[in-house]
């Protein structure tokens, strides 16, 4: 897994409560488990009109986001089935950074294993980035990992917390299996012993 330690990107806005995975990713994409190739599924039915044409009232598809890699939104952001497709289709299109007052659960619990962070703020802060983000075609913001901070060119400073454990992991780019081979040597001497026995 890539580690996380500084990002600074473009911003991209979803103004939406209760995004569901089913409309991050629709349940006909569900079917590979590989974990490249979802970037085209991503909020594809928002995203595009019945005749495959994108939709031009999908604020993501506005050009200013086109480069866009922290996207922003409202609460509960990722409710709904616990498809870890999601946070792929995020990550393939490009999102390394998600921003919102609230996520589910398994949701959020699934983008820290893929190497994505999702940050929890207040409704105030939300909103406020909302605002800088429409005033300011392009506008960008650095996320470190390290220092556990937000920030943009324009004087604004946010702290934010992420469980230790979990920044650790972010920060070394271990996911479960990288994890678990840390302990490569200890697995294989026991499983030595056990053959041996």
């Amino acid at each position: 897994m890539k580690p996380f330690t500084v990002h600074t990107g473009i911003v991209g806005t979803l103004d939406r409560v209760n995004v569901d995975t089913d409309q991050i990713i629709p349940k006909q994409f569900l079917k590979r488990i590989e974990r490249t190739g979802f970037e085209d599924a991503l909020f594809f039915d928002w995203r595009f009109l019945a005749d495959g044409s994108p939709n031009p009232e999908f604020e993501l598809n506005q050009p200013r986001f086109a480069e866009a890699s922290i996207l922003l939104t409202r609460a509960n952001f990722g409710c709904g089935s616990s498809r870890e497709h999601a946070p792929w289709a995020l990550d393939n299109y490009g999102f390394r950074v998600v921003i919102a007052p609230s996520f589910a659960d398994i949701f959020f619990n699934n983008c820290f294993k893929n190497g994505m962070l999702p940050i929890r703020l207040s409704e105030e802060q939300v909103e406020e980035l909302f605002q800088r983000t429409k005033a300011k075609e392009g506008y960008q913001l650095t996320v470190d990992l390290e220092e556990q901070t937000i920030s943009d060119n324009d004087g604004l400073q946010i702290k934010f917390d992420v469980e230790p454990f979990r920044r650790e992991c972010l920060l070394d780019g271990l996911d479960d299996i990288g994890l678990t081979l840390q302990h490569e040597d200890k697995i294989t001497a026991y499983e030595a012993k056990l053959a041996a026995a």
